[in-house]
């Protein structure tokens, strides 16, 4: 097992949505001052009042601005979350599993699943914390 899978993972069992929520949960508390609260849907992580991390489950179609975004009707769960300069820019054009928002420019949607590289996600969290959160958290003077 590689440090990106956990005992869960199995090429024949879709991750469900309690799976996903806290393999990000993991990856976002590690962060100073975050919090974790239910979101209109799915779930969110904060710091202050600011989303970084924001994860749901697009099913039948629903919610559909999600779905049109990800070009999907699910059953699928995604990633919400932003980031900034050249990697912005890069993960707009992608394509899947990567797929860019009309509603906030800097907001990026992840497909989650068995192919997912938690290792990339941990990776993309840390961006979007440190984009989100204040100064004085940031420990690099931006």
């Amino acid at each position: 097992m590689n440090s990106s899978e956990s005992p869960d993972d199995s090429p024949t069992r879709t991750p469900s949505f309690d799976d996903i929520a806290g393999r990000v949960r993991e990856l976002c508390l590690v962060h100073p001052e975050v919090h974790e609260e239910q979101a209109w849907v799915g779930v969110r992580w904060c710091v202050g009042t600011k989303t970084f991390a924001h994860v749901l489950d697009i099913v039948d179609g629903h919610p559909p601005a999600y779905a049109t975004a990800a070009d999907t009707d699910g059953p699928t769960s995604v990633l919400m979350f932003r980031s900034g300069g050249d990697e912005l820019e890069a993960l707009r054009h992608t394509g899947a599993p990567f797929f860019a928002t009309p509603w906030r420019r800097d907001e990026i949607g992840l497909l989650l699943g068995h192919e997912t590289d938690w290792d990339e996600v941990a990776e993309l969290l840390t961006e979007s914390y440190l984009l989100r959160a204040p100064q004085g958290l940031r420990g690099d003077g931006q």
